[in-house]
């Protein structure tokens, strides 16, 4: 397909609508951080998606974006729920509700760092990771799952394993409403049975970070962090038992395209209306895997929070939890006109500005947390919602791919990383010199680059960096 992009700002490129688009493509970037590896079709799903029935405004991409299942991994578009707008898990991702949680620590970077060491080992000793089985919680049944699946994180918190406020500081307290655990089924039931409080594999990590640089002040002192101090970033999702509920209900819509007269130029793209009965249940399990993540971050939080009063004596506050593989029902003003809108965020996340009545009392003022993960060896940001935000209030959600897994593989030897980085003075814990080698920095794009591209569109604000002092990998 022949794509020509037209540069509106240094940090904005549009595809002019054509048949059978039904909305433009918005790009948020630079032209630097632009989809450029050979075989890399995100722009082309940026067009596939801005053909969905019932998309409004545009089919929009964030500036990490890259490849994905049907929508660019990336990619951001609402549907118009009272127009036949539709819902596609393929706008979610296989693993919903993946997310980011911050932590910030009751100790700075000097006083850490003779029991760095003994921390990492705890840390890689106690937190499950890889491919299959293994969790911080072993739950009775079917029914224990319903509960943790209706209730997210609170679930967790009512059952000992928080805090109340932890609740406060995470996105819809923690519980995503509209959870139906009878439309998540009995193969998705079993892998999620055992896999509670575990990070998984491929890109997710538990990482102890330093701040490195404050931006914003103010906004730095209301999320609770200042220069120098120790962070702990959780990066996961609902593993297994998302996985499974996308693959289930991908293959229900494809099903039932027919019958609602659809046609898609990708079949990845499977969808049906928001309001239908295929839409109803997978927004309903939707939201089951989504508590499901939300929970599994809580449990890591407290083997973190373990770790680190043993070593340190020091606690972990919650700074903020927030989802990047998302569907949400949403009110938004599109050309003037309240709408309810079915939101999807694909390797996007929410961004809410200051203001917002979603907010907690104390980031009102500020604005919510935007968490944009590096990868092993490079830094992190924690960005904030902005006024002004054109894509539904949404940002990035990390520096995204530049080489595929198995590029990785035949570029960089993970023995030979695990030593670069230590030498760096960041302790690694990997489950495997295979999965250490995939996620190599070199795989990924600039994360400063697409920081500074994030607020260049007006997406969110700097607020501070974070530069890694020790991850565990899965």
């Amino acid at each position: 397909m022949d794509i020509t992009l037209v540069e509106e700002t240094p940090f904005r490129f549009r595809i002019e609508r054509q048949v059978p688009m039904r909305v433009p493509g918005v790009v948020f970037a630079t032209r630097e951080l632009l989809p450029q590896a050979a075989g890399d079709k995100a722009l082309e799903q940026v067009v596939n998606v801005a053909t969905l029935p019932g998309i409004v405004r545009a089919s929009y991409a964030m500036p990490d974006v890259h490849w994905g299942y049907g929508f660019p991994i990336g990619g951001v578009a609402a549907t118009d729920m009272d127009a036949g707008g539709v819902i596609s898990p393929g706008g979610v991702g296989f693993d919903i509700s993946c997310g980011v949680r911050l932590l910030a620590a009751g100790i700075d970077r000097g006083p850490l760092a003779p029991r760095m060491r003994r921390l990492m080992d705890i840390l890689g000793d106690t937190v499950p990771r890889g491919l299959g089985p293994g969790g911080l919680w072993k739950l009775s049944g079917r029914s224990q799952l319903g509960e943790l699946m209706v209730s997210g994180a609170a679930y967790a918190v009512e059952h000992g394993r928080g805090v109340p406020r932890d609740l406060e500081r995470c996105e819809d307290r923690g519980t995503l409403p509209g959870a139906d655990p009878s439309q998540v089924g009995q193969r998705a039931v079993d892998r999620g049975l055992r896999q509670v409080g575990s990070l998984g594999s491929a890109n997710h990590f538990l990482e102890v970070q330093a701040v490195d640089r404050v931006y914003d002040e103010p906004t730095a002192t209301a999320f609770g962090l200042h220069t120098g101090q120790v962070c702990v970033m959780i990066h996961c999702g609902s593993r297994g038992l998302g996985h499974q509920v996308c693959s289930d209900h991908v293959h229900a819509m494809d099903q039932s395209l027919r019958s609602f007269g659809i046609e898609l130029p990708d079949r990845q793209l499977a969808c049906a209306p928001a309001v239908s009965t295929p839409g109803s249940a997978y927004l309903g399990a939707m939201a089951a895997a989504a508590n499901y993540g939300r929970a599994n971050r809580q449990l890591l939080t407290e083997a973190a929070r373990h770790a680190f009063t043993v070593v340190a004596g020091a606690g972990l506050d919650l700074v903020y939890d927030v989802s990047h593989n998302m569907a949400k029902i949403e009110t938004h003003d599109v050309d003037g006109v309240r709408r309810r809108l079915c939101v999807h965020r694909k390797g996007a996340t929410r961004a809410l500005p200051p203001g917002h009545p979603d907010l907690p009392d104390d980031l009102a003022e500020v604005g919510q947390p935007v968490l944009v993960p590096g990868t092993m060896g490079t830094a992190s940001y924690v960005m904030a919602g902005v006024v002004g935000n054109a894509a539904f209030w949404s940002a990035a959600h990390g520096a995204g791919r530049v080489w595929s897994r198995h590029q990785a593989l035949r570029r960089v030897r993970g023995e030979q990383l695990h030593e670069e980085l230590e030498s760096h003075g960041i302790a690694v814990r990997p489950k495997s010199w295979r999965a250490l080698a995939e996620e190599a920095p070199d795989a990924y794009k600039d994360v400063d680059a697409v920081a500074v591209a994030t607020e260049g569109a007006g997406l969110a604000r700097l607020v501070a960096r974070l530069v890694p002092l020790g991850v565990v990998k899965g």
